[in-house]
């Protein structure tokens, strides 16, 4: 989703359960900095797993098409096209937020450094390094709120307690910590507590699109903030996607300016993580390019 970060497959493979444990025994290495290489041979596993599946849905297929006529088409492409998050879902449409792998520059352990057991990472605000770093992230202002609920309850019942570590590129693409010119800075990288309603909110800037990735921003869940600032016990991993027309806004302005032509290369429909399925990621954002925008998204575990 100026220099973009080194491996345009900042995304990883994509899967529907949990990741328990931190996973910092997954290897992190130069395979990162070959972009799709790397990802290709999970993205293939799930393709042969999909066709697989409608494989054996065809006798189903079959059976239900003679009821065309009376009922109407089983199928309807505008209602099953992929358009908006899922922060209304509740009851039987719960399910557990898709999980990602964390990537080659999340800044919890598993790959280098480790900004979890820092002093000053437990903030609201993580447009400005902290710690010996001022960096500060330029861009469209944003406000990201997530609510994190209990899937195994319908969704409807608020974690209450539980912690999110979030992170993001900067407008030019760049991920602090790992980014050449900004391996000294730690901006955009924070941890909240939700609220008794799950409820938890970071200030950002707008994330800048980089080659091969959808704009995007990545969080980890944990169940207690020890636990987050421990690096240790993920409920799940995650990532966030932006709508394409709010995209489109934000990268007409300055500082964007390669934003645009990699924005115009890709699709949710094509992006490596986002491609098999995005409603329950695609966030809801409101706002405009001089009051900033707001980006919410309701996140089951």
């Amino acid at each position: 989703m100026s220099t973009a970060p080194k491996s345009s497959g900042q995304g990883h493979g994509h899967s529907h359960g949990h990741i328990h444990g931190h996973g910092h025994d997954q290897h992190h290495d130069d395979e990162f900095d070959r972009g799709l290489s790397h990802d290709l041979p999970v993205f293939a596993r799930r393709r042969m797993i999909r066709l697989l599946a409608g494989a054996s849905m065809v006798p189903l297929v079959a059976a239900c098409s003679s009821d065309d006529s009376a009922g109407g088409s089983a199928s309807d492409p505008a209602s099953s096209a992929s358009s908006s998050s899922s922060s209304g879902t509740s009851g039987a449409d719960c399910e557990v937020i898709p999980s990602e792998t964390e990537g080659p520059y999340p800044g919890d352990g598993s790959n280098g450094p480790n900004v979890l057991e820092e002093s000053g990472v437990v903030r609201r605000d993580i447009t400005r390094s902290f710690g010996s770093s001022d960096g500060v992230a330029e861009g469209v202002p944003l406000t990201i709120t997530l609510t994190v609920v209990d899937q195994s309850s319908g969704c409807d019942t608020p974690k209450k307690g539980a912690a999110v570590y979030l992170w993001q590129c900067d407008r030019e693409g760049r991920y602090s910590l790992y980014s050449d010119g900004v391996t000294d800075e730690n901006y955009l990288r924070g941890v909240q507590e939700t609220d008794d309603e799950g409820r938890l909110t970071f200030t950002s800037v707008f994330p800048g699109c980089y080659p091969g990735r959808w704009p995007h921003l990545h969080f980890e869940v944990y169940d207690s903030l020890a636990d987050a600032t421990a690096a240790r016990n993920i409920a799940v991993t995650s990532q966030l996607a932006f709508p394409k027309d709010v995209c489109d806004t934000v990268y007409a302005t300055d500082g964007y300016g390669d934003s645009v032509q990699n924005l115009g290369e890709l699709s949710l429909e094509t992006d490596m993580i986002f491609s098999d399925g995005y409603d329950q990621q695609l966030a809801a954002v409101e706002g405009s390019t001089d009051k900033g925008y707001t980006a919410t998204l309701t996140v089951p575990v």
